[in-house]
């Protein structure tokens, strides 16, 4: 796929780009515990045995008046003692979410109610942590037991009126070997970043669609879902799967899990190259190897 220049992509304001990548970033209420997650599966169970998606995976995206919500639904191939313990931790979430590709740098602070994570949001390339949008999240662990765990990021405010940005992840057992993981993300908007997301969907946005096949052509080709829905689609997917390729590197020595999760990541990407694929994998891999290398030192320096 022919990549644009660093030089075509900003002849679209900056400020519009930064507000459209961070329309990606947000979570909704959640099950709350394991008997109404597990109820949920049931609900799906002929979507995560028959889909589009080629694996247990299920994908909803709604638009209400002021909100935008993704939901991500999957059966994850690592037993709830592995998921529920590897999910929690702000290190954790940084190295999860460094693994998308518009997140530049991730670091945390504090404990308890007063924990937060900083991300770095920026474009498709690489580009100076300083020339990133930065966005604080509360993190909180909400629900933790042996068969369920919940953990929450928020942020009441983003870019050009966007705000209560939610990212929320929940998980349960299936059986000794497997979970049930439930990724979800919202946002509230106004007006400035409605015009934001208007300019990005009719230029760099234009072609690009998301999952959900909202009807077929007379040859029987898919019509898939594309504006707004695309752009929840899509984020969401990649937010998955960046958990699946950080819970997949885990049986490694820890040195050796940052390159497999971002081999993983992009991998995964790959299945789905009309909604998903933004550049190359071996220039993803070299911009991420670098990002990590500053993220390590950035760590180093403060520990």
């Amino acid at each position: 796929m022919r990549q644009r220049s660093p030089g075509h992509q900003t002849r679209w304001p900056r400020r519009l780009r930064v507000a459209a990548m961070l329309l990606g970033c947000a979570s909704a209420a959640m099950a709350q515990d394991a008997g109404a997650l597990r109820s949920k599966q049931a609900a799906l169970r002929e979507q995560l045995m028959n889909n589009q998606f080629g694996r247990a995976l299920a994908l909803e995206s709604t638009e209400t008046d002021g909100n935008l919500k993704g939901d991500v639904y999957a059966v994850a191939e690592q037993p709830y003692a592995v998921v529920g313990p590897a999910l929690q931790g702000m290190d954790h979430w940084c190295d999860i979410l460094m693994l998308h590709l518009n997140v530049k740098g991730c670091n945390w602070r504090g404990s308890g109610a007063a924990s937060t994570l900083n991300v770095a949001i920026g474009r498709k390339f690489d580009q100076p942590i300083a020339d990133a949008h930065k966005v604080e999240f509360n993190y909180r662990v909400t629900a933790n037991t042996p068969d369920y765990v919940q953990i929450q990021l928020s942020a009441e405010t983003g870019p050009l009126g966007t705000k209560d940005y939610r990212i929320v992840l929940e998980a349960t057992p299936i059986d000794a070997k497997t979970s049930f993981v439930h990724m979800s993300y919202s946002y509230g908007f106004g007006m400035a970043a409605q015009i934001a997301m208007q300019g990005y969907l009719a230029t760099l946005g234009r072609s690009k669609v998301g999952f959900t096949i909202v009807e077929h052509k007379s040859d029987g080709t898919p019509v898939y879902a594309g504006n707004v829905r695309g752009v929840i689609e899509r984020n969401a997917m990649r937010y998955y799967l960046a958990i699946d390729a950080y819970l997949a590197a885990l049986s490694l020595p820890p040195a050796e899990q940052p390159e497999k999760r971002i081999r993983g990541w992009i991998a995964m990407v790959e299945r789905y190259p009309k909604q998903l694929r933004e550049m190359e994998p071996e220039e993803y891999l070299v911009m991420k190897r670098k990002e990590l290398a500053r993220q390590q030192a950035t760590v180093a320096k403060a520990s």
